[in-house]
């Protein structure tokens, strides 16, 4: 009992440290995506998008690691997931509180839901169906 206790502490760990390194890539897009959004239609701003693109697609990967290691990072991956579907804007405050806790800034405060996305990702690492605004059925 004591070892699989240890060896689930560490798989814990191992975890952490691959949503520490996928949220490095989250940091960098969102970065680059709020940059983008403060010259809109502006020559670089596609760019910048795509860059901001690229970089939530490179942690992609990484958060599906961590997520087989410990399945708290399961929404993380899940939001990370939706960006081949869903434009950034829509997946922002989802991903800024998922990434909250692995960038060591505690637990974060759950953004009201104004998507899919948002709906289904909880920044604690759960994943959740609650009602859509506008007292849509429960899904």
């Amino acid at each position: 009992m004591v070892l699989a206790a240890g060896i689930s502490g560490c798989t814990n760990r191992n975890g952490l440290a691959l949503a520490r390194q996928a949220c490095s890539h989250v940091d960098r897009s969102l970065a680059i995506y709020h940059s983008a959004e403060r010259s809109p239609g502006s020559a670089g701003a596609a760019g910048e998008q795509a860059q901001a693109l690229a970089q939530l697609r490179s942690a992609l990967p990484i958060t599906a690691s961590a997520a087989g290691e410990a399945t708290q990072w399961q929404a993380l991956m899940t939001t990370l997931s939706e960006s081949a579907r869903v434009p950034e804007s829509d997946l922002v405050h989802a991903l800024e509180a998922q990434c909250a806790v692995p960038n060591g800034n505690g637990v974060a405060a759950r953004p009201s839901p104004t998507t899919t996305s948002e709906r289904l990702a909880s920044a604690d690492g759960s994943v959740r169906l609650i009602r859509p605004l506008g007292g849509g059925a429960q899904g």
